[in-house]
Order: C-alpha cells, then structure tokens, then sequence
C-alpha cells in the first residue's frame, strides 16, 4: 500500500479544509434536561442518557430499546423532514458540491460531469449485485440482484441519453436515492449488513487500544492530530468506493497500517496548526457538538468515537447523527445504538469518560449523501443551539455541505478516493483563506490532473471540480 498523501486547506472566512491525501492503492425515554428543550420548535425534545443505556431521540411512541435491531430498522421516520436550524440561510442553500450544470448548457445533453458520475456508478453494480446476491434474508436473492443491475443500469443508460429522464435536476443525491429505491423495491434492506457486522466486532475489539494510545500522548495538540489521523484512517473503510471495495474484499484493511501511510505533514493543503488553535481557544462547552457520522467498523469506533471521548472529556455534550435507514455501509442509528452498548463499561463509561452527555439521534437520511434542508425533527430540536457542527465522510462533507455556512463553528473531515483527505472548518471568530474562487479551485484541480496523469481542456468550474471529487471510480 503506498503512503497516503494529506491535504489541509482554507476556505472562506466561515471555513477552513483540511485535506490528507493517499495514493492509489493497489423509545421510552426520559426527559432531556437541557437548554434545548426552549427550542423554538413545536415539538418535545425526548433521549435517554447514554450512561442508562444508549441514547436516541425517538418519537414517543417508539420503543426501539425493546426491539432488535431488524425490528428497529422497520421503523421508517414518519414525522416531517425540517430544514437543520443552523444552517446560515436554508432559503439559499445548495446540498451538491458540485455544479453539475450551468443555465448555459444545452439541457438534451448531459454535461461531461454527468456522464463521469453516472458512468462512476454504472461501475460500482457489479459489487453491489454481489453483496445482494449473497443477502440470505432475501428470498431468491440471486434472481432479484440480477433485476437491481438490470433496473438500475437502464436508468442510468436513460440518463445518459437524456439527463432530465427522471424528472428532477440530476445530481448526486438524486443519483443515490434511485439506487437505493430499485434496491427495496425488491426486498434487499441491507446488503452490507453482514460485513457491517464483522467489521464492528472487529474495530470494538481494538477500541481499547486505540484509546490508550491516545490518552498517553500528553501534549493537547499532538493528541488532538493523532485523533484526526484517526478519522482520516477510519473513514477509508467506504464500500461506496469500486477501487475500495475490491481492495477490501481481496486483502481486508488494517486500521494501524493505514494511519501509518499518512504521510508527514506538511500535507498539500494543510490547516491543521489554524484548527489545532480553535481546539485550544474553544471549549465548544456552551451548548453542544453536532456529529453527522459516516461508515460501520474502523470509521466510526476508532475514528469518531475516540474524538467524540476527547469532546465529552472537555466538557462538550456530543450528538452523534446517524442514518435512519442503511444505505451502502454506513453506520445506522441502530446500529450505533448496539455499538455503544458494546463499548461502555459497567458504570456506563467509554474508558473511565462518562456517557451522560453523549446522544444518538435519528438524522432522518438514508443516504450516503445528505440534503441539511430535510432533516428529523429530533435532529433539529437538539442542534437548534449547538456550538460546533461536523460533517463526516466524502458524502456529507464534501460531495455534498462542503460550501455550507452555518451559524457557528463547523468541521468537515473525510477521505477523499482519489487518494486524500479533506477537512474542512469554520469558525465565527477566525478569518481564513478562502479556496472558493474558481481560479484556486482550478489550481488544486489541476494539482490532482498533474498526479494522476490526467488531462482537461475545459475551462468550466465543474470540469475543473470533478478530478477532485469522482476520479479513481469513486462512487457512493
């Protein structure tokens, strides 16, 4: 495996991005006592402690503590889906990263950014056929997954020919949710589940480890890069990924092995001094800290979990935002539920750090992606005065929500499969270069085409974007 190669950058005067890059490798529930519960919402607010058991905001009359899991994950969201209270103006807000198109593009024709996403996906069916082909909660899975390639390769051959095939603006987000449709209409709720489950029961078992060696490192700064080293290692467990996900299944991954080939710093875009110095100018104590999580195994249990330790060990109550319903092997509020339960000790302590302020909640998605307009209510009663909000995994955090503003503090941290990473920040107090005008993007575009060996003569702002988001098969 060759050494991974960060990135760290800066954008806008709300932002900052951090970006590591790697090469190519070949309920009932008791009442929340809490400032939120004022919230301007109409709705109650209601979660359990996690040091009771594991926290999750839930409408009242579900239950999903006396459930298990299957039963759990039939319990789709009902309520409205609300815009995220902390988003800086909801009305001009745009989900997709990436301008897929411009007004001036001839609308019969799909933009070369389209084709590249829909071909990206025509690439990744055959993993996916495989993962429901061996489904055994499906009856006749063969046949069926036989029908998901068939039924979701012809939408996206129709796409091709036609981009406004399926009504609405093709996008990303769009791109996810047929996928995810064609795959339950034909039964299959879960294709990952079963490598979800090995890859937790084997991330909880180095948990421990991985704290520890957190914990003895004593100086603030250095132990705060090391958890960040962590998320970038965890997050490349994404199965979304063609490259990944073939990688994956022939050799495995090893959590230790990839934190070791990240590369030294100075990384290619590297803001980790500036977000090293929020961390230690901010206690983010006043309210709480929203995280948006990404995948099952490594990602979440050694990557996030052990900074969302540090968080709750300074003081900051921390919620973890979680799918309501699976979709490739992203984590589950569910299933994070169990994975927790699994971590704490008898006192209810994630190693000797207390789980009292520590919330899971239903974000109301179901997909790798994420539209911050259409969120669960519970989400948004309990973010409505939050401090700091993150963004986790390629998806959240820079397919989609990479320019978000927000009314306080945000962070968005994820591998990026070219090969990198990106962390993004922002901070109501600290002014930062900005990476937002088309001539720098064009600059660190044009940096990913000269490392891959690839070459773009038009000049548009999507062209220019797309290496740096959907080269190397990188699907979701």
């Amino acid at each position: 495996m060759g050494k991974m190669k960060p990135i760290l950058s800066s954008p806008a005067h709300t932002e900052r991005l951090l970006v590591p890059w790697r090469s190519r490798w070949n309920p009932p529930s008791t009442s929340f006592h809490h400032s939120h519960a004022s919230s301007s919402l109409s709705f109650p607010a209601k979660a359990m402690s996690l040091s009771q058991q594991a926290s999750i905001h839930q409408p009242p009359q579900s239950n999903v503590h006396s459930k298990t899991l299957e039963e759990a994950m039939e319990l789709e969201s009902t309520s409205e889906l609300v815009p995220f209270p902390l988003l800086m103006n909801s009305t001009n807000y745009t989900a997709c990263t990436i301008p897929w198109r411009f007004p001036t593009d001839d609308p019969r024709i799909p933009t070369p950014t389209e084709l590249s996403w829909i071909y990206l996906l025509l690439n990744i069916i055959p993993s996916f056929k495989k993962r429901a082909e061996s489904d055994a909660s499906v009856p006749d899975a063969a046949n069926k997954a036989e029908k998901f390639a068939q039924r979701y390769a012809k939408i996206l051959e129709d796409l091709k020919k036609d981009p406004a095939s399926q009504g609405g603006p093709l996008d990303i987000i769009l791109l996810c949710s047929l996928r995810e449709q064609v795959l339950r209409e034909l039964g299959f709720k879960d294709i990952f589940k079963k490598v979800k489950g090995e890859e937790n029961e084997k991330a909880i078992s180095l948990f421990e480890n991985v704290v520890r060696l957190n914990d003895a490192i004593e100086d603030e700064g250095k132990r705060l890069e090391n958890l960040v080293r962590g998320i970038f290692a965890g997050n490349v467990f994404d199965l979304g990924s063609a490259q990944l996900a073939e990688v994956f299944s022939r050799d495995g991954m090893s959590f230790s092995a990839t934190c070791e080939n990240l590369v030294p710093r100075p990384w290619i875009i590297d803001d980790l001094d500036a977000f090293k110095m929020t961390w230690s100018k901010k206690s983010w104590k006043k309210e709480s800290v929203i995280i948006f999580v990404d995948n099952s195994g490594a990602d979440i249990i050694l990557g996030i979990l052990p900074f969302a330790r540090e968080l709750l060990q300074r003081g900051s109550q921390v919620v973890l935002a979680a799918n309501d319903l699976p979709s490739i092997n992203d984590v589950t509020y569910s299933e994070l539920i169990e994975i927790i339960s699994a971590l704490k000790d008898e006192e209810g302590c994630l190693m000797g750090v207390s789980t009292s302020n520590l919330l899971i909640v239903n974000s109301g998605n179901d997909l790798p992606v994420i539209d911050l307009t259409r969120v669960s209510q519970e989400l948004a009663c309990l973010a409505n005065d939050a401090d700091l909000v993150i963004l986790e995994g390629m998806g959240r955090g820079i397919e989609t929500n990479l320019y978000a503003q927000f009314k306080c503090d945000s962070l968005n941290i994820a591998m990026n499969f070219l090969g990198h990473v990106c962390m993004t920040a922002s901070s109501n107090s600290m002014k930062f270069r900005a990476l937002s005008t088309s001539t720098e993007i064009s600059q660190v575009a044009m940096k990913l085409l000269d490392m891959e060996n690839l070459t773009h003569t038009n000049k548009k702002l999507h062209v220019l974007l797309r290496p740096l988001f959907i080269d190397v098969e990188r699907s979701i």
